[in-house]
């Protein structure tokens, strides 16, 4: 296996009384894509909300490019190469397109690697190019999705974690958002994905895990679990 880009070990959450990670402990190697998939409620935003410290996790260990982050608060995990594309978005609704892009390199001050990053962005998404003094608010959500992509890659990440990225979209436009994160891996930066289209998931991922009720109850490559007669009747509808 390549080396490690991120590793979690035994990863716990609370929420009040209820445990909603049980001890999961995941691998991200560097240049891989791995899915989590799972019903919901299993943990799955929960899990990257906790790998990313949008929420404090009651125990376990989280690795970063090999140095113990457990500790660390979420702008600090932004400036080492992580970042994070949040169910929902998470888009600035009134400002533009240009200016959510901008913020997403907020720890940057290289205005010429910013520009370039920026004309990228529009490259892998010509419609946010049309749509660059649009506020965001008035886009589609397909295009919303885009640019919170987008955005998450104008800090240059080593790692992107993206939570549901194809909720509630055109089947083409889930063909186009699958398309880039494609590009995106091929280029070096290391997934960690959850999806509720678990097909679309396991197609694009090295190797996934599937959450249930906060425990990893089954891992294996992409098409490993794509075959599985499990899988396939709890998360393929077969």
């Amino acid at each position: 296996m390549s080396a490690s880009v991120l590793e979690v070990r035994d990863l716990r959450v609370h929420y009040g009384a209820i445990e909603a990670l049980r001890g999961i402990s995941l691998e991200v190697g560097a240049g891989q894509v791995v899915a989590l998939i799972g019903a919901n409620g299993a943990g799955k935003t929960t899990t990257l909300r906790a790998v990313s410290k949008m929420i404090r996790p009651s125990g376990g260990r989280v690795t970063f490019q090999g140095e113990d982050v457990t500790g660390l608060p979420s702008h600090r995990l932004v400036a080492l190469g992580m970042a994070h594309a949040p169910e929902g978005r998470g888009i600035f609704l009134n400002l533009t397109v240009r200016e959510n892009l901008e913020l997403g390199a907020y720890l940057r001050d290289d205005r010429a690697g910013i520009e370039a990053d920026a004309q990228r962005a529009y490259g892998l998404f010509p419609i946010l190019a049309e749509r660059g003094a649009q506020v965001a608010g008035t886009l589609s959500g397909g295009e919303q999705q885009m640019l919170a992509v987008a955005r998450a890659l104008m800090s240059r990440p080593k790692l992107l974690l993206l939570d549901e990225p194809s909720l509630g979209l055109a089947p083409q436009v889930v063909e186009r958002i699958f398309g880039v994160l494609r590009e995106v891996n091929e280029s070096g930066v290391a997934l960690l994905l959850v999806e509720q289209n678990a097909h679309k998931a396991l197609q694009l991922a090295h190797r996934a895990y599937v959450l249930e009720t906060g425990d990893i109850v089954m891992t294996g490559t992409g098409r490993e679990l794509l075959a599985s007669p499990e899988v396939r009747r709890a998360y393929l509808g077969e």
